[in-house]
């Protein structure tokens, strides 16, 4: 087990997800006591919990809810011990529209949820990290480095975080706490599959090969490929990489 794993959980935001399930399991492998979260879906976050093994606990979080984040934050820390990791892995099904479509209210409950969800996890899962010296993995996009048109309510929040992020870093630094994030580019997995399905019109072959044009690895990425880099970052092996945002996207922002 590694060292930064052996006291305390991993505590998975989304972990009923595409990515968060493939986290879960990833995180099990590497020996970590692992926790994850859902928000409406119990089946799914109990299916992924089983089909990982027993040991994986669930739990239910509105992280756009403070009092729900804080009350989750203390069952974890009562039943578990302390928090040597807080992956987000959260995601939404945010609708592909232009600016110029965007009506004010879907802009800010998009703002508030991917936002305010994020700094309530890190209001209440800081004072943990600092005791166990832990840190935070967030799942963002490849969209900031390279704006895909139509993306715009997924990178603009996210634009936002990767500042918080480089912020925590800075300053909790010094309290032995480290944050990164990982900027996905198309993975074949979960939200993706959900938006092609729902919008065959936008994600069809033009789009397809459009994309395929960006990409230095002529391929999808595999969720695994995902896990795989946020357990490096949360573990020893990543103990002198913090602030930065790791593209996992075949070469996309090239």
């Amino acid at each position: 087990m590694d060292k930064s794993f052996e006291n305390g959980c991993v505590l998975i935001v989304g972990g009923s997800g595409g990515i968060g399930s493939l986290c879960a399991q990833e995180f099990v492998q590497s020996g970590a006591k692992v926790v994850i979260t859902y928000f409406k879906n119990e089946q799914a976050a109990i299916d992924v919990a089983n089909n990982i093994n027993n040991d994986v606990k669930i739990y239910q979080l509105d992280n756009s809810d403070p009092k729900s984040v804080e009350e989750t934050f203390q069952k974890v820390i009562h039943e578990h011990g302390s928090i040597n990791t807080i992956v987000n892995a959260a995601g939404f099904d945010i609708p592909q529209k232009f600016i110029s479509e965007i009506d004010i209210d879907l802009w800010k409950g998009v703002i508030d949820a991917d936002i305010n969800g994020f700094f309530n996890l890190v209001k209440y899962g800081l004072p943990h990290l600092r005791e166990s010296k832990g840190s935070i993995v967030f799942i963002s996009s490849a969209g900031l480095f390279r704006y895909p048109p139509g993306d715009i309510l997924s990178v603009a929040p996210k634009a936002t975080i990767e500042h918080v992020i480089k912020g925590i870093a800075k300053e909790e630094g010094k309290n032995g706490v480290r944050a990164n994030s990982i900027a996905l580019g198309v993975i074949d997995t979960g939200i993706f599959h959900r938006l092609r399905e729902e919008n065959n019109t936008f994600f069809d072959d033009a789009w397809h090969e459009a994309v395929m044009n960006t990409l230095a690895i002529k391929r999808f990425g595999y969720p695994k490929e995902v896990a795989d880099t946020a357990v490096f970052l949360a573990s020893s092996k990543g103990g002198y990489i913090t602030g930065h945002c790791i593209p996992v996207d075949g070469g996309y922002h090239l």
